[in-house]
Parts: structure tokens; C-alpha cells; sequence
């Protein structure tokens, strides 16, 4: 049978157990009571560091791409939420300058019909069909 394909969901699962072990060495190192309970500890710190390879190897396999920028942001010790923010209102006025110029180009093109249209009356239904009948 196929190994199954790696997801969300896998790794989910993988961080779930990660989280379930170190609460159990947590468990485990609070009721510490000496050489007895030593080697219980020790299992669950191997069995921790198998679950975190397991993890990686998985992870590594994840078809996800995280663009650069954010993984540079996050190393930083800054909100992933913030640059998106960011991103949204740096996107927002990218579009609000550029429907600015396709406006103003618009009334330029308008303006421009107008004069061709007066000045050589004879264009003036290749004028309206190159401004599309406004």
C-alpha cells in the first residue's frame, strides 16, 4: 500500500503529538522522585525527539510555499498579521494611484475625441469608433 500523502491534516496530527509529549515530560519531570522514575523520563524524551523528526521529515514534504519575505518578518519576532496588513493597504493604494491614472487617462482620451472630432469633422465616425461610441 501507498504511503499517505502528506497535508495539513498530517502535520496537524504530528503537531498534536509533539504538544501531547512534551506535556508528558512536563507530567514526568514534576513528579520526578530520583534514579526511579529516571528511565520513564528518559522514554518520553526519546519518543519526543522521534515525534519532532518525524515531524521535520514530514513538514519537508509539504507542498506549501511561504514567500520569503514573511519567513524573514516571523525570524524577526514581528506578527505575520501585521504584514499582511501592510501588504492589503500597500495593494490597496497600488490600485487607488492606478485607477486614478486610468481615469484621468480616460478624460484625456474623451477630451482628445472632442477636439479631433471639432477640429476635423470628417473623423469624427473614426473618432467614435476608436473611443467607442462615447
Amino acid at each position: 500500500m501507498a504511503p499517505e500523502p502528506i497535508n495539513l491534516n498530517t502535520i496537524d496530527d504530528l503537531l498534536k503529538d509533539v504538544i501531547q509529549h512534551l506535556y508528558a515530560i512536563q507530567s514526568s519531570v514534576h513528579g520526578y522522585l530520583g534514579p526511579e522514575t529516571q528511565q520513564e523520563l528518559v522514554r518520553k524524551i526519546k519518543a519526543l525527539t522521534a515525534s519532532l523528526a518525524t515531524l521535520s521529515r514530514s513538514a519537508a514534504a509539504l507542498p506549501v510555499l511561504v514567500p520569503p519575505e514573511i519567513i524573514a518578518y516571523v525570524e524577526e519576532g514581528r506578527n505575520p498579521d501585521i504584514y499582511t496588513r501592510e501588504f492589503v493597504e500597500l495593494v490597496q493604494r497600488g490600485n487607488a494611484y492606478v485607477r486614478g491614472k486610468s481615469e484621468a487617462l480616460a478624460g484625456f482620451r474623451d477630451a482628445l475625441a472632442e477636439e479631433v472630432g471639432a477640429e476635423w469633422p470628417e473623423c469624427e465616425g473614426w473618432v467614435r469608433g476608436v473611443v467607442g461610441g462615447r
